[in-house]
């Protein structure tokens, strides 16, 4: 009798699911279903739908669900996720961490666990008092709680009788020191918890309605498994789920023990290295963003581009890719006006589309969605001088709009200059050829020509995320500066030669990789089933343990 496992990767474009037999390990079906970001589940439940339905396979035997996902990884890279309010007690220097504010409050304890000063409780109650309504969740962190949270425990319980959101206190996510890491650990945690929330509902709505009865796992950034409680309440674990699924991939078919893994989604491209058959783990924690955390993860690179990333044209005629992840052209639904009505340089190079119809009565407390749907269709720059709102509060609008399905925005990509040169064709290419004709015109080079420059300009990204993870690898520091502006220098020629080949996963790869390796003076391989790689790896990750 088959027993059956499955495996699950949500990104931030598209969902898969993999259906193996869990005695042989043989891959039986594979599925790739558009995320529906306004409903996770939706993409979820047709993946899976058409694994099962396809292969005939009884949902009561399937056994193993492992489930890996980018999308905590992408809320940090697209700027996403719960507004935090951070209050940091007894430690007065500056703190890098992702909260809309931060709150210095005198107070914690020593080494040995005495207390170094008391709780300011007047100045932690005046605190909460002004960040109340400005925040979604709150995160705290306190020197030296790890070793005694008593200011943290004391100031959870003054937030729930104040102002009863939910509460990150470090200590109960890191037993190590360094007030700065925890609270950025703390912050990250708070700001991806609604973000992992809906996904993991989605999750388990998808399953039961499926009537599938499995464990379900998740994978954590560290290449271990953990269950769905505890993916609630340590978010930040998943940051890396999707890349820690794909260095297990990588590490089960890889032809050689050394490699460096490069998975390019829609929105974004993650890097990890792996050696001795065996991808690493970084010891201190990982840098997420711009903020080192106590989060143990995979060693990983992770930039803002990948096939779906907003191709802009500034007033200026450079050309900027990402980190915005849209809808391609091609794939723009079929009452999206022609691109040459709209597009241009700037603030008008995505449109934003409505989908479906929403209820009158939401209409009418949103003027962007009573613009949208009197016009069909606008872009940013048509919003932004029509409603007066402002760049980052109609920016913040469109997000949660866009999150919850009632709107949708759409841009040239580089799948749409893949379309164009006739190397894709999973969409309507006349859609792509229209916008990349305006944009080409506007650069005065040939649409070929500007399709050309966006597919080598997203490799040229891709290539500088790999050598800046193996230059800080390798010999530590940063080359940012130096690997972005080296191709601008007239009197300075520099090459670099990887001495390990490139192991490629995502639909996108196989475009985009070659040129890499040729840069790089290696080779790029690509195992069988990369297209769904991170969701095979997560399956074969947990079924190993």
């Amino acid at each position: 009798m088959t027993h059956y496992g499955i495996g699950i990767d949500t990104g931030g474009t598209y969902t898969d699911a993999v259906l193996i037999d869990l005695n042989t390990r043989e891959v039986l079906r594979t599925a790739k279903q558009e995320t529906t970001h306004h409903d996770l589940g939706l993409g979820l439940s047709r993946a899976l739908s058409e694994i099962l339905t396809t292969s005939g396979a009884d949902p009561d035997r399937v056994e193993r669900i492992a489930v890996s996902t980018t999308l905590a990884t992408n809320a940090v890279v697209e700027d996403k996720g719960a507004r935090v309010g951070l209050l940091v007690i007894g430690f007065s220097k500056q703190v890098e961490a992702p909260a809309v504010s931060v709150r210095h409050i005198k107070g914690g304890h020593k080494i040995t666990g005495e207390e170094e000063d008391p709780l300011d409780m007047e100045g932690l109650v005046d605190s909460i008092g002004e960040l109340r309504g400005e925040v979604d969740t709150y995160a705290l962190s306190a020197a030296m709680s790890f070793i005694n949270p008593a200011h943290e425990l004391v100031a959870a319980k003054a937030l729930a009788m104040i102002d009863p959101k939910p509460v990150f206190c470090s200590h109960e996510i890191s037993s190590r020191a360094g007030v700065r890491e925890r609270a950025a650990t703390a912050a990250l945690n708070a700001r991806l918890m609604p973000v992992m929330q809906d996904f993991l509902t989605g999750v388990q709505e998808s399953l039961a309605g499926l009537g599938l009865p499995g464990e379900v796992q998740i994978i954590r950034g560290d290449v271990t498994p953990m269950n769905i409680e505890q993916a609630v309440t340590s978010a930040a674990s998943t940051f890396a789920s999707g890349p820690a699924a794909t260095a297990h991939f990588g590490a089960t078919f890889s032809p050689v023990p050394s490699a460096l893994i490069v998975d390019i989604g829609g929105t974004t491209t993650d890097v990890t290295v792996l050696s001795g058959g065996v991808p690493g783990i970084g010891e201190t924690g990982s840098r997420i963003g711009p903020w080192q955390t106590h989060v143990d993860s995979v060693e990983m690179f992770t930039v803002g581009i990948g096939g779906d990333s907003l191709v802009r044209r500034t007033g200026s005629g450079e050309l900027r890719i990402g980190p915005r992840r849209v809808l391609p052209l091609a794939q723009s639904p079929a009452e999206t006006p022609d691109p040459a009505e709209w597009i241009g340089h700037g603030a008008r190079s995505g449109c934003i589309i409505p989908l479906g119809r929403p209820d009158p009565e939401t209409v009418a407390g949103e003027p962007i969605l009573q613009m949208v749907a009197a016009r069909g269709s606008a872009t940013f720059q048509d919003l932004d001088a029509e409603l007066n709102l402002g760049s980052l509060a109609l920016n913040s609008r469109l997000d949660r709009l866009i999150k919850q399905g009632l709107l949708q925005e759409t841009g040239f990509t580089p799948t749409d200059a893949l379309h164009v040169l006739g190397k894709l064709t999973l969409g309507n290419r006349h859609t792509s050829v229209r916008g990349a004709q305006v944009l080409a015109e506007g650069m005065g080079c040939s649409v070929e020509e500007f399709c050309f420059r966006i597919l080598t300009q997203t490799e040229h990204r891709i290539e500088d995320a790999i050598l800046e993870h193996v230059i800080r690898r390798e010999m530590g520091g940063t080359w940012t500066g130096f690997l972005h502006e080296r191709r601008k220098s007239s009197l300075l020629s520099v090459d670099f030669r990887l001495s390990m080949p490139l192991i490629g996963l995502g639909g996108p790869a196989r475009f985009l990789l070659p040129g890499v390796a040729r840069r790089l003076q290696t080779e790029v391989l690509f195992p069988d089933h990369h297209q769904v790689g991170n969701a095979l790896g997560a399956i074969l990750l947990a079924a190993d343990r």
